[in-house]
């Protein structure tokens, strides 16, 4: 089995076992979340938000989430700028126009997706986020809830809770 973040996040056992099994056999579906992990998180052309400000950023949703796993994993990606962590706790609001933008964009996404309005975008550029950056944002938002509830489902899958 491959050593992936989903993988390692969720539990799965590495060596054997129904699950490892079944995910064996869906190598490439991994593959490429693990891909998309990297292209959320550690992108080669982060634009305006930093690899450190995406880890912290994915931290917050993961606790948002009660996802102590993939919390952990973030943190550590996120040690890279540790004068960011405080946004990785939910509940914390920085000042800066900017980074409350974006906590207020992580947060609501991750809580209440359905309520989401174009406004949200609105604000997102008053504070002074570029387009190219929001697309990441969104980009990262997704693909962290996406993880977070796959990882949820194959915890169950495996027996834990």
């Amino acid at each position: 089995m491959s050593d992936h973040v989903l993988e390692r996040a969720a539990g799965v056992a590495q060596a054997g076992g129904e699950l490892g099994a079944a995910l064996a056999t869906r190598a490439r579906l991994m593959d490429l979340t693990e891909g998309s992990h990297d292209a959320a998180l550690l992108p080669k052309t982060p634009g305006g938000l930093a690899h450190g400000l995406r880890a912290h950023l994915a931290a917050r949703m993961s606790r948002i989430c009660s996802d102590d796993a993939l919390a952990h994993h973030y943190d550590r990606l996120g040690e890279v700028s540790p004068d960011l962590a405080d946004l990785a706790r939910p509940g914390h609001q920085p000042e800066a126009p900017r980074l409350a933008a974006l906590v207020a964009y992580v947060d609501k996404m991750t809580l209440h997706p359905k309520e989401a309005t174009a406004q949200d975008i609105d604000i997102l550029r008053d504070a002074g986020v570029a387009e190219d950056d929001i697309v990441r944002l969104a980009g990262l938002v997704a693909f962290v809830n996406y993880q977070i509830r796959v990882a949820k489902v194959l915890r169950v899958m495996e027996g834990q809770s």
